[in-house]
């Protein structure tokens, strides 16, 4: 009887997704966390006036300013963070005509 390790019937929060164009990018670090881990970058995004916090171990953004963007991300106490590896650039089927 494996399978789905959840306690309790509670629902999950969905993810909450943005989408819009990247207004501007700001990075910091690199920071060592520990011993061994690689170093992380800490990337302040803004897009659509909305900041959002992004840490990747990747010096540089797969997206510039001026990218229209989607990704996914969660808010807490410290901000919204942007999910790792959830970053792109929002592809408009109307461009490909």
């Amino acid at each position: 009887m494996a399978g789905g390790f959840r306690r309790g019937n509670r629902q999950r929060t969905p993810k909450l997704e943005a989408r819009g164009e990247l207004q501007s990018v700001e990075r910091e670090g690199p920071f060592k966390e520990w011993l061994g881990m690689p170093d992380l970058y800490r990337y302040q995004l803004v897009v659509e006036g909305e900041t959002y916090s992004y840490q990747t171990e990747d010096a540089e953004l797969p997206v510039v300013v001026g990218d229209r963007v989607v990704f996914r991300y969660k808010e807490t106490k410290a901000g919204r963070w942007v999910d790792r590896n959830s970053l792109g650039k929002a592809i408009d089927p109307s461009d490909y005509q």
